[in-house]
């Protein structure tokens, strides 16, 4: 007797249907997987054995063999469980239906025959929409998740029982959800009105917000950087709906979702530790999961005490900075994570951190700091549009009683700049400057004599890369937006240029 339901295995934040087909046949009792499946996979016929028998059904002493198709895609994961143990129920009668194509179905099983909840739900719903099936089999846990994908009858189940009922009377079991409302902000967001001074670091902070840039703060330990960075957050503009769906996609992959939510507002804020791994910090292992860079997607990445974290680590922040994704690659496949993010790093300027300290005396050498600073090596320099010097505050500063301005007034300004250039780029998929193409450049970062004179001399005496030169021009593109003005001027080729300024 042969059984055939669809389940879906993820690859990345995409996912595709696959064929799980049962035979029972009369023979010695065994329990046979074909199809490439991994340890957890194989590991689900004792759950599925357990949880038949103790949802009141009987398990078949006879021959079974289960194939996932198709056979050369590795399968991973305990969602396998719940479309198995319906196949096999369906091809002992249990189940009324034996061939169900217009499903998806999956879940894991504990051995008591409840459904637990699994991880990538969201685009295995969206992967069972854009293949044309009408309905989804599911944990009761996962139904919010599920429902943000409009189009698609659910059939959240809570056991084994309820499954099988669930299929033999489909019109009483459908559940077809409107998405759920998008859920508050579940973080606290510091306000930037809690920073005293710092001027120039907080207007290095608009202009990273508004165009999607990278910066880098540098100063002595108690100066600030980690306050300021923890503070933008709250300065970027809200997220669209589609970018809130393909964070919340890479969040349900990693399992990083709690029980019963539904879509992600929250723009994600990471600080990873400076011991980090680069396989934890762009994604990775045998079965390829996205990392910290893909999990601030659409958000803030921030490395404190940046010059703290192994080289090869830094390093491979080249791909995701220049790009906007990471390519893992390994022996059965490859997978693509997309990885937009800002980058937001600090740094003190030397060893014992106060080179240049107006109030405590630096008991670095000259050979150390030099030692220090190359750990950020020069590729990875290039590619941080704005570093600013975070000086010590003197106590006159620390000590007053005004407060600096709000959050809410400088978001304002910043939603005003992103929303002149989603207008501009509406034709193409760049959403922010920083992420502007050559083609996009040559049409959007025009400049007249006088700063294209101003930018020539910079290169000479700075000693700007090509890629320097371009970033320069991006950043003036956004302070000309932040003034909501039409041409980049030579005042904003100028102060691009002030945060373009060595260590």
């Amino acid at each position: 007797m042969l059984a055939s339901l669809r389940s879906a295995v993820v690859f990345g934040v995409d996912a595709c249907t696959v064929q799980v087909e049962v035979d029972v046949s009369f023979g010695l009792p065994s329990f046979t997987m074909v199809g490439l499946p991994d340890a957890s996979v194989r590991e689900s016929r004792d759950r599925v054995r357990s949880a038949i028998r103790n949802s009141g059904f009987e398990f078949p002493p006879h021959r079974i063999t289960v194939n996932l198709a198709p056979a050369d895609v590795r399968k991973a994961g305990a969602a396998f469980d719940l479309p198995i143990a319906l196949g096999i129920l369906a091809a002992q009668g249990a189940v009324v239906r034996r061939e169900i194509a217009d499903l998806v179905v999956f879940g894991e099983l504990s051995l008591d025959g409840a459904v637990q909840p699994t991880r990538g739900v969201l685009p295995i719903a969206a992967a069972a929409r854009r293949d044309g099936l009408s309905g989804a089999l599911l944990p009761l846990a996962n139904a919010s998740e599920a429902a943000i994908v409009q189009g698609l009858s659910l059939f959240p189940v809570s056991s084994l029982a309820e499954a099988v009922r669930a299929l033999n009377e489909p019109d009483g079991k459908t559940m077809a959800l409107a998405p759920p409302p998008t859920r508050l902000s579940s973080r606290d967001v510091a306000d930037l009105a809690d920073v005293r001074g710092q001027l120039l670091a907080r207007r290095a902070l608009e202009v990273a917000c508004a165009g999607g840039h990278n910066l880098l703060l540098v100063g002595p330990p108690g100066a600030g950087k980690t306050m300021m960075a923890r503070r933008v957050p709250g300065i970027l503009p809200p997220m669209t709906f589609e970018e809130a769906l393909e964070v919340t996609s890479i969040h349900s992959v990693a399992g990083l979702l709690p029980t019963g939510a539904g879509l992600v507002d929250d723009r994600p804020f990471r600080a990873p530790h400076h011991t980090i791994s680069n396989a934890a910090l762009v994604g990775g292992g045998s079965q390829p999961r996205p990392g910290e860079v893909s999990l601030s997607h659409h958000g803030v990445l921030f490395l404190d005490e940046m010059l703290e974290f192994s080289r090869h680590v830094l390093e491979v922040l080249r791909q995701p900075l220049e790009e906007g994704c990471v390519t893992i690659s390994r022996a059965a496949r490859t997978a693509v994570f997309p990885a937009r993010f800002v980058l937001v790093a600090a740094m003190n300027p030397c060893p014992c951190g106060y080179a240049g300290d107006s109030m405590r005396e630096c008991r670095c050498t000259p050979q150390q700091i030099t030692a220090y600073r190359s750990k950020l090596s020069g590729p990875l320099r290039d590619r941080l549009d704005l570093t600013v010097e975070v000086p010590a505050l003197p106590p006159d500063i620390l000590g007053g009683t005004g407060h600096g301005e709000p959050s809410s007034d400088v978001r304002a300004r910043v939603v005003s700049a992103r929303s002149r250039q989603c207008e501009r780029y509406a034709a193409s998929h760049v959403r922010t400057n920083a992420a502007m193409t050559p083609r996009l450049m040559a049409e959007h970062c025009r400049l007249d004599r006088a700063g294209l004179r101003r930018l020539a001399a910079a290169v000479e005496r700075m000693g700007l890369s090509a890629r320097g030169y371009d970033r320069v021009r991006k950043v003036a593109r956004t302070i000309a937006d932040l003034d909501a003005a039409d041409d980049i001027r030579t005042d904003d080729i100028a102060e691009a240029l002030q945060f373009r300024m060595e260590m």
